[in-house]
């Protein structure tokens, strides 16, 4: 069960209106123009937005994979370690970031996770 990163990022620009920017130890992915996950390559690691009740869910039932990355508001960013994690559910996992981040017109007709792990 790993993911590799350059599948990570096939996933990630298959949703809608999802732009991406470098910089030197990380890349942040946004949708209209707020950030919704990170990239870090040196240690194969994603960070995703989610809710705090699946921040704190996640990072109980699997802590060698999830970890607290912050909390901000009601969301907690959870760090995925991309070796423990399949497709699936870190299609899953990123889906629901875009969706917390999306504006409402980008919601009528959202991807699945199976059309992500498709596109790619």
């Amino acid at each position: 069960m790993s993911v590799e990163i350059e599948r990570f990022v096939r996933l990630v620009q298959a949703l809608p209106d999802c732009k991406s920017t470098d910089s030197e130890r990380y890349t942040t992915f946004r949708v209209h123009e707020k950030p919704f996950a990170y990239l870090w390559p040196d240690t194969a690691t994603v960070g995703l937005k989610q809710t705090l009740i699946e921040q704190a869910a996640l990072v109980a039932e699997r802590p060698d994979v999830f970890e607290v990355q912050f909390t901000t508001g009601s969301f907690g960013w959870v760090v995925v370690h991309l070796e423990g994690v399949d497709l699936d559910e870190l299609s899953e996992l990123t889906l629901e970031a875009w969706y917390l981040t999306a504006p409402e017109e980008l919601l009528s007709t959202p991807p699945t996770p199976r059309s992500l792990v498709e596109a790619g």
